[in-house]
């Protein structure tokens, strides 16, 4: 038995759990080989050698490549949907500048999962982008939601807060983008990112006020 073998058959856990891991490392792999290429242009064997298994043990796990980049997208997506969450739920998150600061920690710790979202929201996959389509609405409607039960804003038509939500989840994405793009965090250019997202999202605020004012 050679040696590669032999740390599968003494790896410690139950069977799902061993499979669970296995699972995870062809995800983690295909981050890594995607940090300068697009998925369309990585093999089944590359991902499986990624990941230390044969070719033909991916199908344990997933049904195609197609699949795996989906799965990819609703992982980074759940991350994503959970950090905002969580600082929805935090008291001392109450304004623009905190919420981003708070992307701008996000997307640094996971450069290569918010990467792979930015390339492939376009990209050539058909399925991955529709993906992505279908998470960023579950994005939206969240995000409807939690403003629905703002002060001021219980009596807004769901049309009219879906579009304002939409808004909002536009320009954070576009900030994010813009975080991918400046290799150096903490630098000027990073601070003016920060600064001109602060200002569209206030921007929207404002317009909404507007909107609920004048809107019949």
């Amino acid at each position: 038995m050679d040696g590669h073998k032999l740390v599968y058959v003494t790896e410690p856990g139950t069977r799902a759990e061993r499979k669970e891991r296995t699972r995870q490392a062809l995800m983690d792999g295909t981050l890594d080989l995607l940090r300068d290429r697009s998925f369309a242009s990585v093999s089944l064997r590359e991902v499986t050698r990624s990941a230390g298994i044969v070719p033909t043990a991916f199908y344990r796990h997933f049904s195609s490549m197609e699949d795996l980049g989906v799965a990819l997208v609703e992982d980074s997506m759940r991350m994503l949907r959970q950090m905002l969450r969580d600082a929805r739920k935090d008291p001392s998150t109450k304004t623009a500048t905190e919420s981003l600061r708070i992307l701008v920690r996000q997307v640094r710790s996971h450069e290569d999962h918010f990467r792979f979202l930015a390339r492939e929201r376009y990209g050539g996959v058909t399925e991955v982008r529709r993906a992505f389509a279908t998470e960023l609405r579950m994005f939206v409607s969240e995000l409807t939601i939690d403003l629905s039960r703002m002060p001021g804003l219980e009596a807004w038509d769901i049309v009219d807060l879906e579009m304002a939500a939409d808004l909002i989840v536009s320009t954070m994405l576009t900030a994010t983008v813009g975080l991918l793009e400046i290799d150096r965090p903490g630098s000027e250019n990073e601070r003016e990112l920060l600064r001109r997202t602060e200002h569209q999202v206030r921007l929207i605020v404002l317009g909404m006020g507007a909107w609920r004012r004048t809107h019949n």
